[in-house]
């Protein structure tokens, strides 16, 4: 009867991810006569792993700069909750789910005297939980060992604020506000992560009379995560959202300035990746008997070192609606980017730059035209990796006729995605008895490039019995070599 011993090996790490996407909208009142601009962002409030299904909830705030019947220039907010599920077999109670959000396709319509904002809100979401397998350590068999290396995740989050105070000219009102994350450096210390960054904050105020003027900022902040799991070294990810922001203007009109404060409350979450390893048997055959083996194929993902660049892109922007040298560009707002990793080219982030170009046109009334800047910028990266891009410093001039030459800054992020694969021996099933050779000594030609265990496996004779029977053989073995196997025989 064959003999095996077996142990289990336990972690935790990323089980798989889902996608689901639902329609939020928010109608205003029939007071808004042209829309100039729109946004729309997302902050989640809970989610829950539940058996075949992830619900998650949130809030989807709507932001809306337009002119009146009057042409004065106006702004509005509304904020709707949602709930939403994400359906997939593979869901579970005992699994932790982390959701991100984005919005997609901003659309306004009119019917009758309403405006509708509608949005398509994307949701990817990680699913965490433990993984369990036995795995074949020892018994009555030829074993070929090995070290196999896996990711071990553990996840962490934490809170922090950051807040910037800037003077500015003279503003009346603050009409619109956006917000973007850019992360510098996420660094494992001993039992901290910490996650450094800077959060992009764009604003669209009122100036004198009907004009408009935009800012931006870079608020730096720290978030320091406490995480048993991490040391110095350590591998992470981390992303850090925007979940409130309080915005208080002081306006001195005898000096003309006005003095801004900025408060971001800000939520994050974070995974260190361990690395670990176990002696497992990934291949064993039996000198006596046939055997079926059955291996398991067990998967496990980290992360490498992120790379991060700064990149100044031009060009001609492609608008949605056309300019002439009539209208006066005002400003510049919701600054934002989409990009993606292609290797078509050599490795290259490729995508497009946007914003919303506030223009004065010569009847006096405002519109928002968006243009939109596409770019590749060659990068140095090797598979899989995670992208990231923030737009900022965007400037627009029209030096021909109803053609914009813009410009921006780039702040690119990329974080290499690691997998490790593994395929350990998890069943052994004895077979028939097998047939014994009675002579003294063989002779084998084996194939060219067979290495010692592929040879010892095939002529059922240990890997070291084999090596010291040909002690002249270099492994692989090499065309027209010969080798000999001896065995004793009983008086």
């Amino acid at each position: 009867m064959l003999k095996t011993q077996t142990e289990t090996y336990r972690s935790y790490g990323k089980i798989g991810e889902l996608s689901a996407q639902t329609a939020v909208e928010c109608r205003f009142g029939g007071e808004v006569e042209t829309v100039l601009s729109a946004h729309a962002g997302a902050v989640l409030i809970g989610c829950t792993a539940e058996n075949g299904e992830v619900r998650y909830s949130g809030r989807v705030l709507f932001s809306l700069v337009y002119e009146d019947a009057e042409k004065h220039v106006c702004r509005a907010e509304k904020g709707v909750e949602f709930a939403a599920s994400a359906k997939d077999e593979i869901c579970c109670p005992a699994y932790t789910a982390r959701v991100r959000l984005e919005t997609e396709n901003l659309s306004v319509r009119r019917e009758g005297a309403s405006v509708y904002l509608s949005v398509l809100l994307g949701a990817l979401i990680t699913l965490f939980g433990d993984r369990n397998f036995e795995y074949l350590t020892g018994g009555d068999l030829v074993l070929k060992r090995e070290t196999l290396p896996f990711y071990t995740a553990h996840l962490c989050g934490g809170n922090a604020e950051a807040d910037d105070e800037f003077e500015t000219e003279f503003i009346g009102d603050i009409l619109l506000h956006s917000e973007t994350v850019n992360l510098t450096d996420i660094t494992c210390e001993t039992g901290t992560l910490r996650v450094e960054g800077e959060v992009n904050l764009g604003l669209l105020a009122l100036k004198g009379g009907n004009a408009l003027v935009s800012f931006e900022r870079l608020v730096p902040f720290r978030v320091e995560i406490p995480c048993d799991a991490a040391t110095a070294g350590a591998n992470a990810e981390a992303r850090v959202v925007v979940t409130g922001v309080s915005l208080h203007a002081d306006a001195n009109e005898e000096q003309g300035k006005c003095k801004i404060a900025a408060e971001l409350s800000l939520s994050a979450e974070g995974c260190v990746y361990e690395e670990t390893a176990i002696d497992a048997v990934t291949d064993a055959f039996s000198e006596t008997n046939e055997v079926k083996i059955g291996f398991g194929t067990v998967e496990s993902v980290g992360v490498g070192e992120p790379v991060r660049l700064s990149e100044r892109i031009t060009g001609k922007a492609a608008l949605s609606s056309p300019v002439d040298f009539s209208d006066v560009f005002q400003a510049i707002a919701l600054q934002r980017a989409e990009a993606n990793l292609t290797y078509t080219d050599g490795a290259r982030v490729e995508g497009v730059a946007m914003a919303t170009l506030l223009v004065l046109g010569a009847d006096g009334s405002h519109r928002g035209v968006e243009l939109s800047l596409p770019f590749s910028v060659p990068v140095q990266a090797e598979g899989d990796c995670a992208v990231s891009v923030l737009c900022c410093g965007m400037s627009a001039r029209q030096r021909q006729e109803g053609e914009i030459d813009a410009e921006a800054t780039l702040r690119i992020g990329l974080q290499p995605r690691k997998k490790r694969c593994a395929r350990p021996v998890v069943s052994v099933e004895e077979g028939e008895a097998l047939v014994q050779s009675d002579s003294a000594v063989s002779v084998y030609i084996p194939r060219a490039g067979d290495g010692l265990w592929e040879l010892a496996k095939r002529l059922r004779k240990p890997p070291e019995e084999v090596a010291a029977n040909n002690p002249d053989i270099e492994f692989p073995v090499k065309e027209g070599q010969r080798v000999i196997i001896y065995r004793k025989k009983s008086i």
